[in-house]
């Protein structure tokens, strides 16, 4: 089996440099074009949410439907009204999502410092949670007060880690080619 397995892989080593060259490809868009990938991204959001959606209200007139027909229709709804919005107002979505992302950070941080006063006495080095938290609090409240630079600023990290994970890809399918 093991020996099969890796004989397949061997073959099809093209398949994941093909994957590496696309996440390097976005990867360099990203950073070249932050805005642009943010709307893309929403956008891609929006059209898998939408699909979702349909193929739910799809399921509606299916007799042996395994969830109860309210969930149902509740999922096919909110699925299709957020993907119209993320194709329609792609900046809309993304900016309400980064103030979700601020929300979360400044609640986690707080609670990272809280916890981290708390445990003082048992743990050693309760700073680091501290610093942690201040960190989050901080990353939360930049990104509410400015999230159009929030926007661009995640826009590179993602590029950032798809032009890693691109060469990864790539030099992982490259040393698959020599065992073929």
């Amino acid at each position: 089996m093991h020996a099969s397995l890796v004989a397949g892989l061997a073959r099809n080593w093209w398949v994941i440099v093909v994957y590496g060259v696309i996440a390097i490809l976005f990867g360099l868009y990203s950073m070249v074009w932050p805005g642009a990938s943010v709307i893309a991204l929403t956008w891609a959001f929006g059209i898998m949410a939408l699909a979702e959606g349909v193929i739910s209200a799809f399921a509606l007139f299916d007799r042996n439907v395994s969830i109860s027909r309210g969930w149902l229709v509740l999922y096919a709804l909110v699925s299709i009204g957020f993907g119209l919005l993320a194709i329609v107002q792609p900046l809309v979505v993304a900016g309400a999502l980064l103030l979700l992302l601020a929300a979360w950070l400044i609640v986690s941080g707080i609670y990272r410092i809280v916890f981290a006063i708390r445990v003082r006495k048992l743990i050693s080095d309760e700073w680091l949670l501290i610093l942690s938290g201040a960190i989050a609090v901080l990353l939360g409240c930049l990104f509410a007060a400015y999230p159009v630079a929030g926007l661009l600023t995640l826009a590179l990290w993602i590029g950032v880690g798809a032009l890693i994970y691109g060469v990864l890809q790539v030099m992982a399918g490259l040393r698959l080619r020599k065992l073929a």
